[in-house]
């Protein structure tokens, strides 16, 4: 059984990779501070387990504190460095408190990473490094785009460090691009939290379902797409969770016995194809028998006509694919919010 430190194993792909770790044979610690995710989660992870992951409550920013929780586990294999405020309108809003958390959270783990000889690292990034690009599907060696927001050059800003890093580390590498995680884990027990009013589409959709929010918009449907409305590439949540546990096995089993620098690698996590905007509830309607009132609104101000993966790179090393459709991620979604609603009692 390999240690690994999970850094934001509270919040949503977080929580759901120790599920996937512990499935896989490791012992996941996480370190959460909480600030924007709650402990409880980690209940959820232990019904579906029958296993309690320890949580160390610190703020990855205080350097002190990041370094006595390497120094407390020592025999870690590897870092899976999730935590990072990630909501797009706030860091425009308030753009250095992103750029302080995101940026200094990553130097301090990246320095324990360095001081403590953990030889693994993975970097939870994210397809907004490839901006509003125009070149479809996008690879991992499609060039960075301006970034749409500030969020967004904070994970530019971070896969760049971590290149530049890799070149005198004798730990190895590995960035994953999310595209669009969707979802729930099928047991209903773990799933997305939006910090404040979600702004994804998904968490719109089951939340209009189950009353919270009066109605669901759609933000234009006079893009050059097959219905008019925006296609983006969803994946379930537990398959991006599964691809952490492979690039640890890639990264031992290509790096292990071999101490050389500059091993940094890059992979998009996408299901490869692209679901519109209408494409999506009408997957939500079939897979829930719930209809939803929604309505067609003008654009958006910043939303690309169309994103979407190739994942051929991640296929042939990772040995990863999405397992699960979009019918499949909407199940679970709205398993998961009628949970929340059950729990909560949240109107």
């Amino acid at each position: 059984m390999a240690k690994v430190l999970v850094t934001g194993g509270c919040g949503y792909i977080g929580s759901h990779t120790l599920v996937e770790l512990m499935a896989a044979g490791h012992e996941p610690v996480s370190v959460d501070d909480n600030s924007r995710s709650s402990e409880s989660i980690l209940d959820g992870v232990e019904r579906v387990t029958g296993k309690r992951v320890r949580n160390y409550r610190v703020d990855l920013c205080n350097a002190p504190l990041t370094d006595a929780c390497f120094s407390e586990n020592r025999d870690a294999v590897a870092v899976i460095h999730f935590a990072a405020y990630k909501t797009v309108p706030e860091s425009v809003a308030k753009p250095l408190l992103y750029y302080d958390n995101n940026i200094n959270s990553l130097l301090n783990v990246l320095a324990g990473t360095e001081k403590y000889r953990v030889p693994h690292f993975i970097f939870s990034s994210s397809c907004a490094v490839y901006g509003n690009s125009k070149e479809l599907p996008v690879t991992e060696d499609t060039p960075f785009g301006e970034p749409e927001c500030p969020y967004a050059r904070t994970k530019q800003m971070g896969e760049q460090i971590i290149k530049d890093f890799s070149r005198v580390s004798q730990a190895g590498f590995v960035s994953l691009r999310y595209f669009n995680p969707v979802g729930a884990h099928p047991s209903g027990e773990i799933g997305e939290v939006p910090y404040g009013e979600p702004d994804n589409l998904v968490p719109r959709i089951t939340r209009t379902a189950i009353g919270t929010l009066p109605g669901l918009a759609v933000h234009g449907n006079d893009y050059d797409t097959r219905d008019g409305t925006c296609i983006r590439d969803y994946v379930h949540v537990s398959d991006i969770a599964r691809a952490h546990v492979l690039a640890i096995d890639y990264l031992r089993r290509t790096g292990d016995g071999r101490r050389e620098t500059g091993r940094n690698e890059v992979f998009n996590l996408g299901s490869g194809t692209g679901t519109t905007v209408l494409e999506a509830i009408k997957a939500f309607e079939g897979a829930t028998g719930r209809k939803l009132n929604y309505r067609i609104g003008p654009r958006r101000a910043g939303d690309a006509a169309a994103v979407y993966s190739d994942n051929s790179r991640a296929k042939a090393m990772l040995g990863w694919r999405p397992e699960r459709g979009i019918e499949e991620m909407m199940r679970t979604a709205w398993r998961w919010e009628q949970k929340m609603h059950e729990r909560t009692g949240r109107p």
